[in-house]
């Protein structure tokens, strides 16, 4: 990435952890960050917006971007396709934005090796027993699909390791406050303003070389 460019934002986590609440807030109380929006095959929830909420697709849609190339990312999850589109992020990352991926563990890593900078963060619950509690208050789901998504987070709890950060959502405003700080910081290493790294180096240069 060059200096122009925004940072970014991998968002991993548990169902149940608060990860869609956190980023809208997140987007809400700062203007530099741009949200991608996910493609998926499964259906679309009480209150979701197609366009907003998801992309919301066929299977065979799905498979058919597969196909073209038009996905950074995609993975199977409970029977159903999510993935990242990628003519978006590229887009907003050139100007500027910090665009936030909300997507599964198995993509984060699909997605560090295509942008080796980019930030990944898992948010977890402060306990087992608090996403169990979340995951029922919803309502939304029968209790063998609750299993399921308890069985996937003993899963992904596996791979939290590789990511970059773990951040408990706990409360919300703290939580915010965390991540935007984490992003801050990012955005201080070399790669990432390789401009004034160059150009220092060349002032020390010129005062040895005209000393």
């Amino acid at each position: 990435m060059n200096d122009k460019q925004g940072t970014l934002i991998v968002i991993s986590g548990f169902s149940g952890a608060g990860k869609g609440t956190l980023i809208k807030k997140l987007v809400e109380d700062h203007d530099n960050y741009a949200l991608s929006v996910s493609m998926t095959t499964r259906d679309p929830r009480p209150g979701e917006v197609d366009g907003v909420h998801y992309h919301f697709s066929k299977d065979e849609d799905f498979e058919r971007l597969i196909e073209e190339g038009g996905l950074i990312e995609y993975a199977g999850y409970c029977g159903h396709y999510y993935g990242t589109p990628k003519a978006f992020v590229e887009e907003k990352l050139a100007e500027g934005k910090d665009v936030i991926l909300e997507i599964e563990i198995q993509g984060a890593q699909k997605v560090r090796r295509q942008f080796p900078q980019a930030v990944l963060l898992f948010v977890m619950p402060p306990s087992g027993e608090e996403l169990y509690r979340r995951l029922t208050s919803r309502g939304t789901e029968t209790d063998e699909v609750i299993r399921k998504r308890m069985w996937r987070a003993i899963d992904e709890s596996e791979g939290m390791d590789t990511y970059d950060y773990i951040v408990v959502n706990d409360d919300l405003d703290t939580c915010v406050q965390e991540v935007n700080s984490i992003v801050r910081a990012a955005h201080m290493r070399p790669a990432q303003n390789r401009e004034l790294v160059d150009q220092i180096r060349k002032d020390l240069k010129d005062i040895l070389k005209n000393g």
